[in-house]
Order: structure tokens, then C-alpha cells, then sequence
């Protein structure tokens, strides 16, 4: 064995020996690096006579190329053995089932509104929509609420910057302002029209959405939701009221045998006024008397309001909190539950 083929066995052997990259790194230098064995023998060509140059030459390339290989080799295996370890680390079985990403569903207030709005869109209802940033008019002046009244007031009401003195801006106390828009939209497109002459088309529309009121324990929030209800015709009658809002108790709880009290009150935008309770005569709230909404025959005011002559229309109105008929259908004891974002109280609903 010549002395070029013992240089190789001899790399061959340092990188077999390095168990690091940086282990190979250093071996590399002793042979190919600027100072390395190979490097030396190709430095003394210079004083060779010129026929030897060449055959020295090309034996001194073949026994770099060799190293070169070599080295090339034991840097593979050393990234393969690497990779194997980390496959190692990071191995997963492939037999175990998959991890489900969890199915959403509707917020329980959510299906409320949806099936109130089914069960009147079935009896020829529209819904209507409109601003939660509402004007001092729309909230309280056009349903008859004059400006001593203690609705008005900073304690009960989300006031907010961008009004002026004379229509201030807040957040809506009720959704009642948006029966107000659609009656004046729906005269308006009346009056528009070809056929005025044929008679104005009743006014049924509900109006479900979220208010605002400075109002927090375990029935009420700060922000909830409310649904309000509008016929304006030439004959709709408190009769229809009772016969309207009756169908829809006995349809939403699904309970023919469910009792309804229309007590006498007062609420500025209608008269006469009634607060509607309701009596399950069966289940864990048999007998008792629960009050669900307010209602009544439209003022003649806030008939004038909408652009029609009270003494030739005449409809109902009426308010329900869909957050309660919700505690009510489900069980619920404490309005607060359904806002604390609570997956795990929230999930039984789907």
C-alpha cells in the first residue's frame, strides 16, 4: 500500500470515527483544508521535475476524490442518523382516532329568535330591522313618551357622543323604533305607489333584536334582547291581540293547555295597556303566573307619528324579552348564564 492509498484508509477511518457534524468538520481540515494533508501533497507538485508532475498530479486527485466521497458519505449517514432520532422523538400513531374539531351551534337566545320569527312569520308577519344606535325621536319622542319621563333619564339610558342638543344619540332601549321606521317606510312606498287608490296594506311586522338598558342581576343585563309586535289595519281590534298573542304562547311552548292574563297597566305608546302573563298547569312552574310581555291598542299619537290618521287605523302592539322566554323554555334560572361564554353550559342547548 503506497502512501496516497494510506491517507485515504486513514480519512476513511477519522470520519468513520466522528459521531457530530462538527466531529466530521474537524477531520475534514486535517485532510482537505488549507493546512491538510492533501493540500501539502499538492503544494510539493511545485518541485517536481515537469514529468512527474503529471502522474504525481493525477494519483494525488484520485486520493482527494476518494476522501471526498468518503466525506460526503459520513455526513449522509450522520443527517440520516439525526433524522432517525428526531422520527423517534416525534413519532405518532397513526392507529389512535383522529382529534374532532368540535361542531358549532346557535346561542340558545339565538333559537328563540329564530322560532318567534317562525311561528309569526307563519301568521303573515314580517321582521323588520333597524339601528342599535337609535335617535332621542325614533326612541322616545314619536312613541309618545314626553321628555320628563324617567326613561330618559342618564340612570336607565345608554346616552352616546355624535348627537346634538336637539336629537341626541343612544343606545336603544327597546326595539318599538323600528316598528316606527317600517310604518313610515311602508306609508311612504303606499303613497308611492300606482295603486294608492285600491286602500294601504296592513302593517304586520315584528321586530326582534338587541337593546341596551343601565340594568344588571340575575334576571336583567345590560345588554339584552327584545321582540315587538305591530298590526295597524282599519279594524284589527284587542280582540285580535288576545286571539294573536294566545296562539303564539300555546305554539312557542308547545302547550295547548297554557293560560293567558292580560292585566290592565300603562305603558306611553299604547291604550289601552296590558301586561300578559302566562300559567303552565303542569311542570315545575305549575300555577304560578309569569309575566311575559306588555301590550295594547296603538296611541293615536304614535299612529299620527307613522303618517296615518288615527281616527281611520287602529292596530295593536306588544313587547316580550326573548331572554326570558328563553329561562322559561329551558329551565334557566339566572339570565347571566347565557352570556359568560361558557361552552359547557351553552353546548347542552345544540
Amino acid at each position: 500500500m503506497n502512501e496516497l492509498d494510506s491517507l485515504v484508509v486513514a480519512a476513511q477511518a477519522e470520519f468513520s470515527g466522528a459521531r457530530t457534524p462538527a466531529d466530521l468538520e474537524n477531520a475534514k481540515a486535517l485532510f482537505l483544508g488549507k493546512a491538510g494533508k492533501i493540500t501539502e501533497l499538492m503544494k510539493g507538485l511545485a518541485a517536481l521535475p515537469v514529468d512527474q508532475k503529471k502522474t504525481r498530479g493525477a494519483s494525488i486527485n484520485e486520493a482527494k476524490q476518494a476522501i471526498e466521497v468518503a466525506l460526503v458519505e459520513r455526513r449522509q449517514a450522520l443527517a440520516d442518523a439525526e433524522l432517525a432520532v428526531q422520527l423517534k422523538a416525534e413519532a405518532l400513531d397513526v392507529s389512535l382516532p383522529g382529534r374532532r374539531v368540535p361542531t358549532g351551534g346557535l346561542h340558545p337566545v339565538s333559537l328563540t329568535l329564530e322560532r318567534i320569527e317562525g311561528i309569526f312569520g307563519s301568521m303573515g308577519f314580517e321582521v323588520a330591522q333597524g339601528p342599535e344606535i337609535e335617535t332621542d325621536w325614533f326612541n322616545f319622542t314619536a312613541l309618545n313618551t314626553p321628555e320628563d319621563h324617567p326613561a330618559r333619564s342618564m340612570h336607565d339610558t345608554f346616552y352616546v357622543k355624535g348627537g346634538s342638543s336637539d336629537a341626541p344619540l343612544l343606545l336603544r332601549t327597546h326595539t318599538s323604533p323600528m316598528q316606527i321606521r317600517h310604518a313610515v317606510q311602508h306609508v311612504k312606498r303606499y303613497r308611492a305607489s300606482l295603486d294608492a287608490d285600491m286602500g294601504m296594506p296592513e302593517i304586520r311586522v315584528i321586530a326582534p333584536g338587541r337593546t341596551y338598558r343601565v340594568d344588571s342581576d340575575a334576571t336583567h343585563s345590560p345588554m339584552f334582547h327584545q321582540c315587538e309586535g305591530l298590526w295597524i289595519g282599519e279594524a284589527v281590534s284587542f280582540k285580535d291581540l288576545k286571539v294573536v298573542f294566545t296562539d303564539f304562547c300555546r305554539t312557542f311552548f308547545e302547550s295547548e293547555d297554557l293560560v293567558l292574563r292580560f292585566r290592565p297597566s300603562f305603558f306611553p305608546f299604547t291604550e289601552p295597556s296590558a301586561e300578559v302573563d302566562i300559567q303552565f298547569q303542569s311542570g315545575p312552574l305549575s300555577g304560578r303566573w309569569l309575566e311575559v310581555a306588555g301590550s295594547g291598542q296603538v296611541h293615536p299619537n304614535v299612529v299620527r307619528n307613522m303618517g296615518l290618521d288615527p281616527e281611520k287605523y287602529i292596530g295593536f302592539a306588544f313587547g316580550m324579552g326573548p331572554d326570558r322566554l328563553t329561562m322559561l323554555r329551558y329551565g334557566v334560572n339566572d339570565l347571566r348564564l347565557f352570556f359568560d361564554g361558557d361552552l359547557r353550559f351553552l353546548s347542552q342547548f345544540q
